[in-house]
């Protein structure tokens, strides 16, 4: 596997569709830009909410700015549906503002990845729920989520 490749490359099954989502949830949950931004093609294009994100490096600009605002970032994903190329996702996260005001933001994602699994498209439809601090379900240590920490589905979300 060459260094511009990201396993599992498509065409997907099942079992290579479920590690890419999971992937894709744990480098979200570390919160390193320069890290997440690799899994993107250099072209890869983007719809986040209104948002038109256009080539890596606006992703990279994107994700430093989501992640100084959503604090406590905790991210769930599951996978929806796939295809040999594309794979649709629905996921929650759990953050805090500057103020300390919680939320819980539920989304859906499609995605479409080159031929190395570099992900070219992506969107994104979402939206924030106010929560309270006794609302929330995400309490594990910052980074990826524990393999025996509840699904969305097992949460009920």
């Amino acid at each position: 596997m060459s260094a511009n490749q990201r396993a599992p490359l498509p065409p997907f099954t099942l079992e290579t569709a479920i590690q890419k989502v999971r992937l894709a949830e744990d480098g979200w949950n570390r919160r390193d830009p320069e890290k997440v931004a690799q899994a993107y093609s250099l072209d890869t294009q983007w719809r986040n909410r209104a948002e038109f994100i256009h080539g890596r490096a606006e992703v990279l600009q994107f994700l430093n700015r989501k992640w100084s605002k959503e604090l406590e970032y905790r991210l769930i994903k599951e996978i929806w549906a796939f295809t040999d190329n594309r794979i649709a996702v629905r996921y929650a996260y759990e953050w805090h503002d500057d103020s300390g005001n919680w939320f819980r933001s539920y989304g859906n994602e499609n995605w479409e990845f080159d031929a190395n699994g570099l992900m070219t498209h992506r969107h994104a439809s979402l939206n924030d729920r106010p929560i309270s601090a006794a609302e929330r379900k995400f309490f594990w240590p910052l980074g990826p989520r524990p393999a025996d920490h509840p699904s969305l589905s097992e949460l009920d979300l």
